[in-house]
């Protein structure tokens, strides 16, 4: 659906194309976040990275960030090969103004997803129509991208973290794609991230090691995630069909309404002024759900030790 012919205009001689999220009609001093394109892709390149820029992904999370944070720096995100020495991947600097994204790195998910389609059975809550490399690509990297906006949050915000940075970085991408874009982008990442493991194969020392999750692991949390937020919508669908595993299941409604809970709470001091009053309701709203659930598992605690 989101396949095109790169148009030469794409190529065109010139300065970088910028897309800025939020109104630029509004005045204030908030930090603002800013996707920009480097016109000079290379040639192999150029396919994923028009996927990914006609989808906007990267600048629909940018707009919600703009609309919703009061930033207290500029954050400019990067599509460009012009990359810190040893960088492959999306990454965030140390400080959180700024967010690289190598073209390389798309193209390397596009040739993961384009196999993945062609060998995987399609997951029946997965759409038919977007069960194709370029839909898969543009929705797994507005996860991954989640990830790294994560990060620049905690980052310019120097929000308190009570565990590792890279789980609440993963977390902010389920909160945020869940919330406000559907099951698509999790979805699309499990899919990436479970090829992935396949081809890492056995664990290794290093990957046991890592601040990273296992890859592995990391499938089964964006499921859980998913699956908690909405369990009538998604139990079926990824329980009944054993893409999540039934001993993790009855977890995931609270790890969701902790997780909600946590990060509206998190960002709740720097909500924006014409969004503070949404948030200070989205907040409370979900404080109410995680003490809901909370409540909800304590009454299933005895009954799930029993049959373990």
């Amino acid at each position: 659906m989101l396949r095109t012919a790169v148009a030469g205009a794409l190529l065109a001689a010139g300065l970088a194309v910028t897309s800025s999220g939020g109104d630029s009609a509004k005045a204030d001093t908030n930090g603002k976040v800013t996707v920009v394109y480097d016109n000079a892709v290379k040639p192999k390149d150029r396919q994923a990275v028009a996927v990914v820029r006609k989808s906007r992904v990267l600048e629909q999370l940018a707009e919600w960030v703009n609309k919703s944070v009061a930033l207290p720096h500029d954050l400019e995100v990067k599509v460009t090969d012009k990359v810190p020495p040893g960088v492959t991947d999306a990454v965030t600097q140390p400080d959180g103004r700024t967010i690289f994204v190598p073209p390389s790195f798309l193209t390397q998910i596009e040739g993961v997803l384009s196999d993945v389609v062609k060998t995987v059975k399609r997951p029946a809550l997965f759409p038919k129509d977007s069960f194709n490399a370029d839909d898969l690509t543009a929705l797994s990297t507005q996860f991954v991208f989640g990830h790294e906006m994560g990060h620049a949050l905690q980052r310019q915000l120097l929000l308190p973290n009570l565990g590792l940075e890279e789980d609440a970085a993963d977390g902010f991408a389920s909160f945020y794609t869940v919330n406000e874009v559907g099951p698509g982008p999790s979805l699309a990442a499990a899919i990436l991230f479970d090829e992935i493991a396949r081809e890492e194969g056995k664990l290794t020392l290093e990957g046991l090691s890592s601040d990273h999750p296992v890859t592995q692991q990391r499938v089964f949390n964006f499921l859980c995630y998913l699956e908690g937020s909405d369990p009538k919508r998604f139990h079926g669908p990824l329980v009944g069909a054993g893409y999540l595993p039934k001993t993790r299941a009855p977890l995931c409604p609270q790890a969701w309404a902790m997780l909600d809970f946590g990060w509206w709470t998190q960002l709740k001091p720097y909500f924006s002024g014409a969004f503070k009053d949404q948030g200070d309701k989205t907040q409370e709203k979900a404080r109410d759900h995680l003490i809901a659930e909370t409540k909800a598992f304590e009454k299933q605690l005895d009954e799930l030790r029993s049959a373990q």
